[in-house]
């Protein structure tokens, strides 16, 4: 055992060496040039900052909170961000980039709307807008050391973004003065509302902000589409002072001088048509529709050089553009992703199925920045919470190079290459689902740590799209083999494999859950017709597709000593409840390797007519026998079941489980999520609370023994590992739903959460490994 130790000691010492060479500094460990490990350029998320903490330390607080907008100070140390829900900017000492921490926030006069800045200020574009038809807004300029407002300088409209020129000489604000967006619902051909946007350009070189002045360019006349109604939605300078500035709901980009506040040109954005994207919002990622001639609606944009920028085609009509694309600055397009981002955010479990009618993945934002000698492109994808890195050496011809995650909603980005440090900050803010929150990643010679799961091809080339993992099993025959499924965020139910020898793990195989001969068809209903809460035919229908696949809510597996597979299917609903009625029962379903089912296994009638619409959740085999976890309590029960079902005499027999308490300061609920079998009458038990971020407490791996347990005692149980450590470790923040624990053949342990589909989530999949069980 020492020798183990004292290798992994060495092999640390190894890896760490290069980073020391390359003569970072103590107390900064990620500035200064890379060093000569071998392993290839990364990002890798080190840390997330919940914003909340500026409010309370553990952010016990339900007041909603944002990360916006986002810049650094010229040292890189500080980051300053916008906080439009509570009209604040925040800044964040980041001196330490994997221990960010807060360093408070400053009140503004109205909703701060983005940041840029200029030495020791940051400048922040102010809405004050009493209405979107009398607009007004000013430019706040802050003392970034002090965090104390300066001056304000009246902008006549309301502001959307700011950017500062790399010379320091100038400011660009795109004045939007937005439009009512209820009036055209949709319609492409925009009904002008005065008054128009414009840009603001400050001459900021004086030292002094009182010294400051401004000018206004005229962008009306230019655009196809509501050309007297321009709404400015981004902007960005490149060396040459030469602004970029996108009119997203005009479809048109216009260059401007700074140094003449004259427009030098100006042209549409174009359209884009697209295939095999997903269009139908129905439940199922069907990569298989097609739109055409889309007007792309450019949101950010950013400079990669001084005759290129890239714009984010987020695309507010018609289906949404989904892409990003490169122009050079005679208005010709050198390069459109096309459906890359689609594909990208299917293939790991990233894709927000119930948007597909609408933007797809929405790309939002781009970023650019110079890493040694590497150009590279950032691009925020704001519904599929992913920021997709590229390089972009050939403008023609942009080079994936890896997916980083974010929290949800991420909006801005700022590269800081002179620390080897990426920025993202992320908008979305929910207490019961997420928080909003700064992301920070390091650069350097290290293993890409994201994603965890990644899909190959089907046959058509789409990559096989997947969410929503729910349980988790090992292949006893195949120790590099997982199975999962997906739950109720879609129909057709499917079963998928996923090879653990790789990194990422490679999700290749799929398998839909279908009824070809009949068995889930002819499961019994349960009580009355007339009664609201029965399980009748109709839910019965509701179940099973004309095409014989199955919607079930799939959220255990387990692999069959015989073949096949057995799935713990959760039933839906609360006997009693009108407003939650029965609509499934929780299931048993035995499938055959092909996925079609063989056996459907119901609970006793007395358990049935007492259904809470906390069921079944991981199911287990063991000597010859299956082993089911309940969620939470039914009825007046103290603790949830374990089942105990038998197949060779189709009998039940139950236990029950203790819960931990519930720990958060957020209060909320502790249940099972799955289990696995240990081989000798001992499984592993997966307990969790429905608390996510901040507020999660308990996501436990506990060891019990099924074997000496009788049938309706109260069993006890052993902590084997808190695995809120082994989440933290991602540089996330801790998911609510860990819902996913197997254990394979030669004792390796691994877990995985479920993203819930992407429907208010950040889409996050992890898939980690927390040793063998002689370790544990």
């Amino acid at each position: 055992m020492y020798d183990v130790k004292l290798n992994k000691l060495l092999q640390a010492i190894m890896l760490s060496a290069p980073l020391i060479l390359a003569g970072c500094s103590d107390d900064d460990d990620s500035s200064g040039p890379l060093g000569s490990d071998t392993r290839a350029l990364n990002f890798v998320r080190v840390a997330t900052l919940p914003v909340c903490t500026q409010i309370n330390a553990d952010c016990d607080t339900d007041t909603e909170t944002a990360a916006e907008i986002v810049d650094v100070s010229e040292d890189g140390k500080t980051l300053i961000y916008t906080d439009s829900p509570r009209g604040v900017i925040g800044f964040v000492d980041i001196t330490t980039p994997d221990a960010p921490a807060p360093l408070g926030t400053l009140d503004l006069a109205g909703e701060p709307t983005s940041v840029a800045v200029k030495g020791r200020y940051a400048l922040v574009g102010v809405n004050t807008s009493a209405s979107l038809e009398e607009p007004s807004g000013e430019l706040a300029v802050v003392d970034i050391a002090s965090r104390t407002l300066v001056t304000t300088i009246n902008l006549g409209g309301q502001p959307d973004s700011v950017a500062v020129s790399p010379d320091k000489a100038y400011a660009a604000i795109a004045i939007e003065n937005e439009r009512d967006e209820d009036i055209d619902d949709g319609r492409i051909d925009r009904t002008p509302q005065a008054p128009a946007g414009y840009l603001v350009v400050a001459d900021i070189s004086a030292a002094d902000p009182a010294d400051w002045a401004t000018r206004n360019v005229d962008l009306t006349g230019l655009a196809l589409i509501a050309p007297t109604d321009p709404e400015p939605e981004y902007v960005d300078i490149n060396s040459d002072n030469m602004a970029v500035v996108t009119l997203q709901e005009n479809n048109h980009l216009v260059l401007v001088d700074l140094a003449s506040a004259g427009v030098a040109d100006h042209f549409s954005a174009g359209e884009v048509s697209l295939g095999q994207v997903d269009t139908a919002e129905e439940d199922i990622i069907s990569q298989t529709g097609s739109l055409s001639n889309i007007v792309r609606e450019p949101d950010g944009v950013t400079w990669i050089d001084s005759n290129h920028f890239v714009t984010a085609d987020e695309g507010d009509m018609n289906g949404g553009s989904r892409g990003f694309t490169v122009f050079n600055t005679s208005g010709e397009v050198v390069f459109a992703s096309g459906n890359q981002l689609e594909h990208l955010t299917a293939r790991l479990g990233h894709y927000p199925e119930g948007r597909s009618e609408n933007k797809g993945n929405e790309p939002e934002n781009a970023e650019f920045g110079r890493y040694g000698d590497r150009p590279l492109l950032f691009i925020n994808s704001e519904r599929s919470s992913i920021v997709a890195v590229y390089d972009v050496t050939d403008p023609r011809s942009p080079e994936f190079l890896q997916t980083l995650p974010a929290a949800a909603g991420p909006e801005g980005v700022k590269a800081i290459p002179g620390r080897n440090l990426l920025v993202v900050a992320s908008e979305e803010d929910d207490r019961g689902t997420f928080r909003g929150a700064v992301n920070v990643y390091r650069y350097g010679e290290q293993d890409a740590t994201y994603p965890a799961i990644q899909s190959t091809d089907r046959n058509d080339g789409t990559p096989i799209p997947f969410a929503a993992l729910s349980g988790l099993a090992a292949d006893q025959s195949d120790t590099s083999r997982l199975w999962s499924i997906e739950d109720s965020a879609f129909r057709a139910s499917r079963i998928f494999g996923l090879d653990v020898s790789t990194t990422p793990a490679s999700l290749d195989r799929e398998i839909r859950i279908t009824d070809g001969n009949g068995v889930l068809a002819a499961l019994p209903t349960v009580g009355a017709a007339a009664d609201d809460n029965a399980f009748d035919d109709t839910d019965l229908d509701a179940l099973i597709n004309d095409d014989s696949t199955v919607n079930l809510d799939p959220e255990g597996i387990a692999v069959a000593s015989g073949g096949g597979f057995w799935v713990a299917s959760e039933g839906s609903g609360t006997v009693g409840d009108s407003s939650r009625p029965v609509e499934s029962l929780n299931l048993i379903v035995k499938t055959d390797t092909q996925g079609v089912i063989t056996d459907v296994v119901t609970l006793p009638d007395d358990l049935n007519n007492m259904q809470r619409r906390f069921g079944f959740e991981g199911v287990a085999e063991y000597n010859g026998k299956l082993y089911v976890a309940f969620q939470r309590a039914w009825d007046s029960e103290a603790n949830p079941r374990i089942g105990i079902y038998d197949p060779a005499t189709e009998s039940w027999t139950f236990v029950f489980y203790p819960l931990d308490a519930a720990e958060s300061q957020n209060g909320g609920w502790v249940g099972l999520s799955d289990l696995a079998s240990l081989g000798d009458g001992r499984f592993l038990v997966l307990e969790r609370d429905n608390q996510s971020g901040p507020d999660a407490a308990i996501k436990r791996v506990y060891r019990v023994n099924l074997a000496t347990a009788t049938a309706e005692s109260t069993i006890s149980k052993t902590l084997v590992r808190d695995l809120i450590p082994d989440l933290k470790a991602t540089g996330g923040m801790v998911p609510e739903k860990v819902e996913g624990l197997t254990v394979t053949a030669s004792g390796e342990v691994w877990i995985n959460n479920d993203n819930d589909g992407v429907d208010d989530n950040s889409g996050e999949n992890q898939l980690i490994h927390i040793g063998n069980m002689a370790d544990l």
